[in-house]
């Protein structure tokens, strides 16, 4: 079982409230998403593990039991070309579960005409495998779905 930890405040609204049919549709895997608080902040690593990819709008941390957890920050999100976004980790880093990986600004990623919603994925998990999934406000560092 892995804990799936909330990566930014806001208010959790669940995949189907995603403005992508590959996360809302569940394609990429289950999970939920999160509409940020407005304004500059940090996402953190949703789980302890190892950041296999890195990207200033998305990154992807493996656990030592191989699960995979994508965070992705707002949506065509990478047509910034990771303008608005500071790394503050390193493709390769092992994290623990709430340490800040990357500094953002949903509010600047709104002003720029995209989604600021957060998909947070279990990546190759069935979705009968994701529990437990928060509801309302959360913030960053909270439980957000159990991975069963």
């Amino acid at each position: 079982m892995t804990t799936v930890l909330a990566p930014v405040e806001g208010a959790a609204v669940g995949l189907a409230a995603v403005p992508d049919p590959v996360f809302s549709a569940g394609m990429v895997g289950p999970g939920s998403a999160i509409d940020p608080l407005r304004g500059p902040g940090e996402a953190v690593a949703p789980i302890a593990g190892k950041i296999m990819k890195l990207h200033p709008h998305a990154y992807v941390i493996v656990g030592d039991d191989g699960r995979g957890v994508l965070v992705h920050l707002g949506i065509d999100t990478v047509q910034l070309k990771g303008e608005g976004f500071r790394l503050l980790a390193t493709e390769g880093d092992r994290v623990r579960a709430g340490q800040a990986v990357v500094a953002w600004d949903p509010s600047a990623v709104e002003a720029g005409g995209r989604s600021p919603v957060c998909p947070v994925v279990a990546l190759d998990a069935l979705s009968e495998a994701v529990t437990g999934v928060a509801q309302g406000r959360v913030h960053a560092g909270d439980e957000l779905f159990i991975w069963e």
